[in-house]
């Protein structure tokens, strides 16, 4: 949705139902912090004055799956913990995404053993992968920034 849409000189901006809703979704997502190890201290400090992630439309972080749509999943997962992590996930309601923050989270980091998840992406769909051990938070910032690039491509499904 840009300005570049306005029709002459009249001050009216047309625009399609879809690019404000996408627009909208972005200037508006919930997180549910999801911090496991190390990533939510890097998380955490995205939040503070130097990075200011409210700039986004993250201002609340949401600690229940029912009022947000976004769930960022930090640090390494556990097999026992799978089950509890896909039942958040099955809380929220849609539309819903999720970034997988940090090398554990994405594929398992280094720990290599059966007692960990090799990546959050076999139990939930994850939307958007921030590489780094931990990951800076110019990282997740990067990573909310792709997400809304691909929020704002998504068609609207049907009301029916």
């Amino acid at each position: 949705m840009g300005i570049e849409q306005k029709a002459g000189n009249l001050g009216i901006v047309t625009t399609t139902l879809e690019q404000v809703v996408n627009w909208s979704r972005t200037g508006s997502m919930w997180p549910m912090l999801f911090g496991l190890a190390c990533c939510a201290i890097e998380m955490m400090s995205a939040q503070a004055a130097n990075y200011d992630m409210s700039r986004f439309g993250m201002e609340l972080m949401r600690a229940s799956p029912r009022q947000s749509d976004l769930m960022i999943v930090a640090g390494r997962v556990s097999r026992k913990m799978a089950p509890v992590l896909r039942q958040l996930y099955d809380q929220m309601p849609d539309p819903k995404w999720v970034i997988a923050m940090g090398d554990c989270a994405s594929c398992g980091g280094v720990f290599n053993n059966y007692a960990i998840l090799q990546g959050v992406d076999e139990i939930v769909p994850v939307d958007v992968y921030v590489a780094g051990c931990p990951p800076r938070p110019e990282a997740l910032i990067h990573g909310v920034m792709t997400l809304h690039e691909k929020v704002r491509g998504e068609k609207l499904k049907t009301w029916a």
